[in-house]
């Protein structure tokens, strides 16, 4: 690969990435932002309660009432760290890293596109790029969310290495499944992605000992619907604006 074809793909990385963040940006601005906002109150309310319950002056009377004691003193300390723990204020400083994050998120999701693009050897269009699309969307969003749903702050979960790596997992596993139904025509590679496919949902996404939330279930479940529409939209623009610029500029 040449200097100039490779300053196109680039181009095209860049390009779509960033259109598509600003996109999903605005999106989440009008379905999702709002609903997080929501539970981030009901969150907050939930930690000054148990801070209230705190009673810094009290004798406990009893061996278990130290230990209790111990472990409402050690809640109070984790949510004085919290609070203490930079995050930017809420408003125009808030959008502004949303905004770049969402963005540097769809540069990089572009440029595995692309990359795609190029080793399947097969002519890219727009139409073409949806379907890519589409796939990225059921590889990174609806195969891991089968076990690991989004979550709004404040619900209990499992450790956060344990879902980052069966989220990977899933994803690559996905991803190869796909690539088999596709780029494969004899039954055992398509054995072999009926199986990867599954695999993950058989071994089971890492839960917490306790299932809660702070926030009602009725906003749980539409921030899950608000998180899935504003990823179809997100993923649907990228592949076709991949596609786009891909053809374009390649």
């Amino acid at each position: 690969m040449n200097w100039t074809v490779f300053r196109r793909m680039a181009s095209a990385v860049v390009v779509a990435g960033a259109l598509s963040g600003l996109l999903l940006s605005g999106v989440q601005q009008f379905q999702v932002e709002k609903l997080i906002l929501k539970a981030e109150q009901y969150e907050k309310a939930s930690e000054a309660t148990a801070s209230a319950a705190h009673d810094p002056g009290g004798e406990p009377a009893t061996h278990a009432g130290a230990h209790d004691h111990a472990h409402v003193g050690a809640d109070e300390h984790s949510h004085h760290h919290d609070a203490q723990a930079w995050e930017p204020a809420d408003g125009a400083e808030r959008t502004a890293y949303t905004v770049l994050a969402n963005v540097s998120m769809a540069v990089g999701f572009a440029l595995m596109l692309v990359a795609a693009f190029a080793l399947s050897g097969r002519q890219i269009s727009w139409r073409s790029g949806l379907l890519w699309g589409l796939a990225g969307y059921g590889v990174f969003f609806v195969a891991p969310s089968l076990g690991l749903p989004p979550e709004v702050p404040g619900t209990l979960a499992a450790p956060l290495q344990a879902r980052q790596l069966w989220w990977v997992m899933t994803a690559a596993m996905t991803a190869a499944s796909l690539g088999l139904f596709v780029f494969t025509r004899g039954w055992p590679g398509k054995l072999i992605g009926v199986l990867l496919l599954v695999a993950p949902h058989f071994i089971g996404a890492p839960q917490p000992e306790v299932h809660g939330s702070v926030a009602p279930e009725e906003l749980a479940q539409a921030f899950i619907g608000a998180t899935a529409a504003a990823n179809a939209v997100f993923w649907l623009a990228l592949g076709g604006l991949s596609g786009f610029f891909y053809r374009r500029f390649g």
